[in-house]
């Protein structure tokens, strides 16, 4: 099932969700690779891009072969949201996305991310100056609501789409939840209902059939995947085939997890260097031995591990261990 945002035709309705730390290149290209139709990259900071931060460069990289890509920038001065917004246009990436979910007190303490949702003026005016700024679509993400008293999604959203927004991505928990709870898929359905661009629903969606509850309650036009994704690209296949053809796939073998790491490594390396790669994939081997025999001591011994080939000759022990 196809979806369209602005000018932006995706193949599938499947979207990887922005996770600082954890959407990078490398593990960008592997869920693309396991079929994911959009990619968010991790949020950019626009004061970075300002200031010619040197770690902002790294985040605006995009590989041709993860096209379709939503850029997701932070900010919450038009001015300089719409300035910089026109200075990256001309990179690879298909779409601009305004983050106003993050619930990282740094960010909203400034006032950006999830703070914006308790200033609906101020979103109008960011999505108009930045729409107007650049050709490319400009899209937002947002929360339910700052907290339980200031439940504000559907005023939002139409306020976004008002100000020229493409499409809408709903995270269905308030900032004070950060992710704990359940998400409430009710507000991403009136969304939804309330506006005419495209809505993308996000939140608790770890299964193939989390997606498709997701869909038949909310008729979202596409599913944002963010956690459950974490140590499983494989989770867009799963759901693609689920939507398809009803079937469930099976959990990925002891082999395929290990091949994935050491792949997922190989990609560290070559963006980031040896060095940060080791300890960038730490975390992620913790993510994709999860649930699988005898994982805690593995992840307690990850933490060691200075090098490629460190990692390789633990995944062989842990490999033969399971045999």
């Amino acid at each position: 099932m196809s979806f369209t945002i602005g000018n932006i035709t995706m193949e599938g309705n499947l979207v990887l969700g922005p996770m600082a730390g954890v959407t990078d290149l490398p593990f960008r290209l592997l869920c693309k690779e396991c079929g994911a139709d959009l990619i968010y990259t991790e949020m950019v900071s626009a004061k970075g891009i300002m200031y010619n931060n040197k770690n902002t460069e790294a985040l605006l990289m995009v590989e041709e072969v993860e096209r379709p890509v939503s850029l997701q920038l932070f900010g919450e001065d038009p001015y300089i949201m719409s300035e910089m917004a026109k200075r990256i246009e001309d990179r690879n990436f298909d779409i601009l996305d305004i983050n106003m979910g993050c619930p990282v007190p740094k960010v909203v303490n400034n006032g950006e991310g999830s703070a914006l949702m308790k200033n609906p003026k101020r979103i109008g005016e960011i999505v108009s100056a930045v729409s107007k700024a650049i050709q490319k679509p400009v899209t937002v993400k947002i929360r339910k609501g700052f907290n339980d008293s200031t439940i504000n999604a559907v005023e939002v959203a139409k306020i976004a789409e008002e100000s020229g927004a493409a499409a809408v991505a709903v995270h269905g928990r308030t900032r004070e939840q950060y992710y704990s709870g359940q998400a409430d898929w009710e507000i991403v359905r009136k969304v939804k209902e309330a506006l005419t661009i495209p809505v993308i629903g996000n939140g608790d969606v770890f299964t193939p059939q989390d997606a498709k509850r997701l869909i038949e309650e909310t008729k979202c036009d596409a599913i944002m995947m963010a956690r459950g994704v974490r140590g499983n690209p494989w989770l867009f296949m799963q759901v693609k085939e689920y939507l398809k053809s009803g079937t469930l796939m099976e959990k990925p073998s002891v082999d395929e997890v290990i091949s994935m790491i050491l792949r997922h490594a190989d990609l560290q390396i070559q963006f980031k260097g040896e060095f940060t790669a080791m300890r960038e994939m730490r975390k992620h081997v913790a993510w994709y031995t999860t649930g699988y025999p005898k994982s805690a001591k593995l992840r307690n011994r990850v933490n060691e591990i200075e090098d490629r080939q460190g990692l390789e000759e633990l995944m062989q022990e842990y490999r033969e261990y399971l045999k």
